[in-house]
């Protein structure tokens, strides 16, 4: 269904099937070029933390960057050097243990006091006191206390308990406190009852300054806020990683800030540079779409069009990723030569911003590179103007380097990742860009006017030449169409000025747009010599027209022989457009004694096509103006300015005008323009009268000797 809906359109609608179908076909291969893999020097490697690196890999341009591993391993070590934080050591906890040891104490106290109890069972209760451990020597010496010697351990374990808890105990610390308590026993206990108020004391002596894990934490990330971000800096060509190293993460991190590991989902990748490829196609569909003057119905220039900007694209692609350098020496700028030389200036204003943008996708400082592009590229454009000489060329290079330069100096003085050497390294090497592009905008554009039959500038004005083989031809063999064609090309060249249509274009279309009646010169009525028989009063008038209509099929044999541009020879053919030979077909009349229908006026009418152009428009008024201004001989401008007029109007009338971009202001201003030509052509001369003596003048002798010249 599909297939049967494109042939119907295309049916239909040839060229504008035609158009979209370059349209579709180059936003694809532009999009191909901004996703595939084509780079020379690879944009992205499949490597991650811990694998080993299958080549030397070094930086491709100069770049400081915040290192977030670097930063992570300054702010880990400034944490680690803070230590724990404890809070205030807290009375209520030195109370709490001086409370459990009363409740000990009265324990104990009980059991020494149980009257019922035997010594082994006063023992079993001592070892069931879950606060206090008591070895089996320290329970028998404290049942074996008297009661004035237990009140003295009473009041001393007390006391050695509340000394012990005023100090600010940690958690580290409770077993050196512990370890003190002997230190703190008054020295006149003896050793046994010494031993005693260890025990007991020791137990109770925990921390009463406790470890703050909240406060802790504070902390450390107080210290690790305190440390500034870590930069680290690659100058470019610096080596990141070395063939058969271990890549660590800084590395990594390196690698991925210069976008050289492929992510392994590049989703992302994909929708970025679908995204670019379809703004700019619906950019470029719109402005051809509403500007479609600006290309017409010329396919090649489309497809010289769509060729072209996918060979540049492709080159920056393979060219400049990963590159410091590349980007400014690769001459882009040379893409808006040669369009703006082969179609024209609107088409290479608009493709060359799109494609700098194309180019510099992805690239680093990608506003910079689109900019230096863009920028360098339209002043080039502008400068060489329709490239008329190769001068013109060397001027615009010039020019792209000087712009080019311009735009590094603006964005690149001020960057702290380019140092001074660079600077001038990018400036040399935009000055070679200038003269790159030059010339390769000089030699593409002279290879593609000669294989695909473009017409350049300099292509014309070398067509023009009075010494080309077909004018040269023409001037032998049909000496007054040669002069005709130098009248009309006068005539077209001034008219395409003053519209703004191409006047290289037209002057050269108008000069081999009769080359075909060198074939049969003398059935011409410039050819012919006055006095001499017409051939056409003895011959058909069938045949008559036939041999006129033929010259131009003639005339594009012989363009076609001489290897003259298609554009030519769309003047040969479009000249007369589908109109009649209105002399053999009123002397057809006229054998026909005035009866119209006994005529095929189709055996009468020029092949065509009519006009597709301005400027084939402007060669055909041209040529009837200049033939029937020679034929009648106007006596006055007004009878002149009639015959222009009338001529515009039979064409219009005719509707040979209905395929060309031709308004009514364009034809007061052809009417105006072929009028002021044509009366410097065809302006009245002064008949010099003859000069009477009234006596002879006498002749000179003749002498032998010689004449002296002074």
């Amino acid at each position: 269904m599909a297939g049967k809906l494109a042939n119907f359109l295309h049916s239909i609608y040839p060229r504008a099937f035609y158009k979209v179908a370059i349209w579709i076909l180059t936003s694809v291969l532009s999009f191909a070029a901004l996703v595939m893999p084509i780079a020379l020097r690879p944009s992205s490697f499949a490597f991650s933390v811990g694998t080993v690196s299958t080549q030397d890999i070094t930086a491709p341009y100069n770049y400081t960057y915040t290192s977030e591993v670097l930063t992570q391993k300054a702010r880990d070590a400034a944490a680690a050097e803070v230590g724990t934080v404890y809070l205030p050591s807290d009375p209520t906890i030195t109370r709490t243990q001086i409370d459990n040891l009363h409740i000990a104490i009265n324990y104990i106290t009980s059991v020494r006091s149980d009257t019922y109890a035997a010594s082994q069972q006063k023992l079993a209760d001592l070892s069931s006191l879950k606060s206090v451990q008591f070895s089996q020597a320290i329970a028998e010496s404290v049942l074996a206390l008297t009661e004035s010697r237990w009140e003295a351990v009473q009041q001393e374990s007390l006391s050695v308990l509340e000394q012990s808890m005023r100090k600010t105990i940690r958690d580290y610390q409770v077993q050196d406190i512990r370890n003190s308590i002997p230190t703190l026993i008054n020295f006149s206990f003896p050793d046994d009852q010494a031993k005693i108020v260890v025990a007991l004391v020791s137990p109770f002596v925990i921390a009463n300054s406790l470890y703050s894990s909240e406060q802790t934490d504070l902390a450390r990330q107080a210290a690790m806020n305190a440390v500034p971000p870590m930069t680290k800096s690659y100058a470019y060509g610096q080596s990141i990683i070395n063939r058969g190293q271990v890549i660590t993460p800084e590395q990594f991190e390196a690698l991925n800030v210069f976008g050289l590991i492929t992510p392994s989902n590049r989703s992302q990748e994909l929708i970025a540079a679908g995204a670019l490829t379809l703004i700019l196609a619906i950019f470029v569909l719109l402005y051809f779409r509403y500007r479609s003057a600006t290309l017409g119905n010329n396919l090649r220039h489309v497809t010289v069009l769509a060729i072209t900007m996918l060979v540049f694209l492709y080159g920056a692609r393979l060219l400049i990723p990963n590159r410091a350098i590349m980007p400014y020496f690769y001459p882009l700028p040379a893409f808006a030569l040669i369009v703006g030389t082969l179609v024209n200036f609107e088409a290479s204003l608009v493709l060359t911003i799109v494609l700098s943008i194309l180019a510099a996708f992805e690239v680093p400082y990608a506003l910079n590179v689109v900019l230096f592009y863009a920028i360098s590229s339209l002043i080039g454009l502008l400068v060489l103007g329709k490239g008329k000489r190769i001068t013109h060329f060397l001027l615009a290079g010039l020019t792209i380097a000087l712009s080019g330069s311009l735009v590094i100096v603006a964005y690149r003085l001020t960057d702290t990742g380019t140092d001074f050497v660079g600077l001038v390294t990018l400036i040399s090497v935009a000055f070679l860009n200038g003269l790159l592009s030059a010339s390769a905008a000089l030699l593409i554009q002279f290879i593609l006017s000669q294989a695909l039959g473009l017409t350049s500038a300099l292509n014309l004005i070398e067509l023009s030449r009075p010494d080309n083989p077909l004018q040269q031809y023409l001037l032998q063999n049909a000496p007054g169409t040669y002069q005709h064609s130098l009248q009309v090309a006068n005539l077209a060249e001034q008219a395409a000025e003053v519209i703004g249509a191409d006047p290289l274009l037209s002057r050269a279309g108008a000069l081999y747009h009769d080359a075909g009646k060198a074939m049969n010169p003398q059935f011409f009525v410039e050819n012919q010599v006055p006095g001499k028989v017409d051939p056409h009063d003895s011959i058909d008038p069938i045949i008559t027209a036939s041999t006129i209509i033929s010259h131009v099929s003639d005339g594009v044999a012989l363009a076609s022989k001489y290897r003259m541009p298609p554009r030519i020879k769309d003047f040969i053919r479009e000249h007369h457009g589908t109109m009649i030979t209105k002399y053999p077909y009123s002397k057809a009349i006229e054998n026909a004694k005035g009866i119209a229908d006994k005529v095929d006026i189709e055996l009468f009418r020029y092949p065509g096509p009519r006009p597709r152009s301005k400027e084939t428009a402007i060669l055909m008024l041209a040529d009837r103006c200049e033939a029937t201004a020679r034929a009648e001989l106007p006596k006055d401008d007004e009878s002149l300015k009639q015959i222009i007029k009338n001529v515009i109007e039979d064409c219009l009338k005719e509707g040979q005008l209905d395929q060309t971009n031709l308004t009514f202001k364009d034809l007061s201003r052809i009417e105006e323009s072929f009028l002021k030509t044509l009366q410097n052509a065809y302006h009245p001369r002064i008949k010099y009268p003859e000069i009477k003596l009234a006596q002879p003048k006498a002749e000179p002798a003749l002498a032998d000797e010689k004449v002296k010249i002074k």
